[in-house]
């Protein structure tokens, strides 16, 4: 090797194979993976394509959050001469010279070393960071295809409600997570880790319902403290004079039989209340609790008549979509007396007419 790059390296073994971890200064992410925009059937390549819309969103991400993102390692693999060359002082430990003529291959994270490099030309202060990488030798295409597989069939997206338990940036999910510890009936009846909750689950509602309909009432991604105590009200009330939720707390209603026999804590019910706190939210000369309070004089049997089409299907089932959504909240508002939107009648005319056929 005539001209070679020099890696300060960890070496491994897994399944009998040497692999090493250099940390690499993001300058030089260019240089060893040089963008190739030639059209290469997937048989032929060692991963899937790149997605060019996910590069400015976690471009952003390094952007927006210069003193505490994180990213872990690429894995790359080595199509050409190297060579390692062990410490003297320490096993396992060295310089890793890879030949300037050699290829690298990325087998997992070209979605992230794109990003970098769009960050840069933004960030220059960036170039002296670092990134691990995980280099592999390179055994041929299968065996490249076989590391991207291996390293991405397993991996499973977290869940939305846990990414809002966890994530502190954002603000929305912050008010959330709060709101809910707040309000008793919520913190005790909230699932804070999975987004879909079985049928005899002791919770009642997810915080990704509440993230979702919160985003209804305050049309914000950066609440402000004033949008917090709207949103404390709110649900305190709904709390308050949801009359299920009280028989509940009474005893006077096990969670199979409010589950089974009422809509009270269907999800898209809680959406149609985020609406009808957004409208609610705009209007502040409105009393928020003489408006709430009634909430006790809805019908919230899943058999009443109201709610067949709306959000109950034929065959009893729920439906969820936006449609049901903006249709309950219609309901909901003529009982708590609030005039509906130019939108909201056009919604409410049609599926009346198509109700009638």
């Amino acid at each position: 090797m005539d001209y070679v790059y020099k890696f300060p390296v960890v070496k491994g073994v897994q399944a009998g194979r040497e692999y090493y971890i250099a940390m690499v200064p993001l300058k030089m992410i260019e240089k060893l993976f040089p963008s190739d925009n030639e059209y290469v059937a997937p048989e032929f390549r060692a991963q899937r394509r790149l997605n060019i819309s996910r590069i400015p969103v976690i471009s952003r991400y390094i952007l927006e959050n210069r003193e505490s993102y994180v990213f872990s390692a690429l894995a790359a693999s080595i199509d050409g001469d190297f060579k390692f060359i062990e410490s003297e002082q320490m096993n396992n430990t060295g310089i890793l010279e890879v030949s300037m003529d050699a290829k690298f291959l990325i087998n997992d994270g070209q979605h992230r070393q794109a990003a970098i490099l769009e960050a840069l030309k933004e960030d220059e202060s960036l170039k002296d960071e670092t990134i691990s990488i995980v280099f592999y030798n390179d055994l041929g295409l299968k065996r490249s295809q076989q590391i991207f597989t291996d390293l991405n069939k397993h991996a499973v997206k977290t869940s939305n409600s846990i990414s809002e338990l966890y994530d502190s940036r954002d603000e929305l999910a912050n008010l959330t997570r709060s709101v809910v510890n707040e309000v008793k009936f919520l913190d005790k009846y909230t699932d804070k880790e999975k987004d879909n909750l079985g049928k005899y689950s002791s919770k009642l509602f997810t915080l990704n319902n509440f993230y979702n309909a919160n985003q209804k009432i305050v049309h914000s991604a950066k609440p402000s403290e004033k949008d917090h105590q709207f949103v404390l009200n709110f649900w305190s009330l709904v709390a308050k004079y949801m009359p299920q939720w009280n028989d509940l707390e009474r005893n006077e209603i096990t969670k199979v039989i409010l589950r089974q026999d009422y809509i009270a804590t269907q999800n898209v019910v809680l959406q149609a209340l985020g609406r009808v706190g957004g409208y609610l939210y705009l209007h502040s000369e409105i009393n928020l609790e003489e408006k709430l309070s009634k909430l006790d004089q809805v019908d919230w049997l899943r058999s009443a008549p109201c709610w067949k089409e709306r959000i109950i299907n034929e065959s009893g089932k729920i439906i969820t979509n936006q449609n049901a959504i903006i249709l309950a909240s219609n309901i909901i508002k003529q009982y708590l007396q609030i005039n509906l939107s130019d939108d909201e009648i056009k919604k409410e005319n049609k599926f009346l007419e198509k109700k009638s056929i």
